[in-house]
């Protein structure tokens, strides 16, 4: 059991990650609304836009299939963090009682995180990926 749940756990965050890159690199619109509203701007240009989403779509698929697990988990991580601190006032206020603009809907962003720590925990005893490091 353990072994196709950290499979379905890597498979899920990973393709996440893809989704976020596919969302960046064909609908650069939103990406660049996205940028701006929780990321100050960072990357807001489309070109940059573009390329970011093709490295996160990469590394996604490199989650994905368990490939380079000791680079790609931590980039992951980052990846994640940087999304939990983006929405952190809705994560520590769900429901808009002290911050305005929480949204309950981002509180997901601290169980992500979580689980990309989770699969660095647990490296070792995921077995069904493509490279064994």
């Amino acid at each position: 059991m353990k072994i196709w749940t950290l499979m379905l756990l890597r498979v899920s965050l990973g393709w996440l990650l893809v989704i976020w890159g596919a969302d960046k690199l064909f609908n650069v619109e939103h990406g660049m609304a996205v940028a701006n509203t929780f990321y100050f701007g960072f990357l807001a240009a489309e070109s940059a836009l573009r390329v970011a989403g093709v490295l996160q779509m990469l590394i996604g698929l490199a989650v994905v299939v368990g490939f380079a697990r000791r680079w790609v988990y931590p980039v992951q991580v980052l990846f994640n963090a940087a999304s939990l601190f983006a929405v952190l006032q809705s994560v520590i206020d769900p429901w808009g009682w002290v911050f305005t603009g929480s949204n309950a809907l981002f509180y997901p962003s601290l169980i992500i995180f979580a689980a990309s720590l989770l699969l660095i925990a647990y490296r070792d005893e995921d077995k069904l990926v493509l490279a064994r490091y």
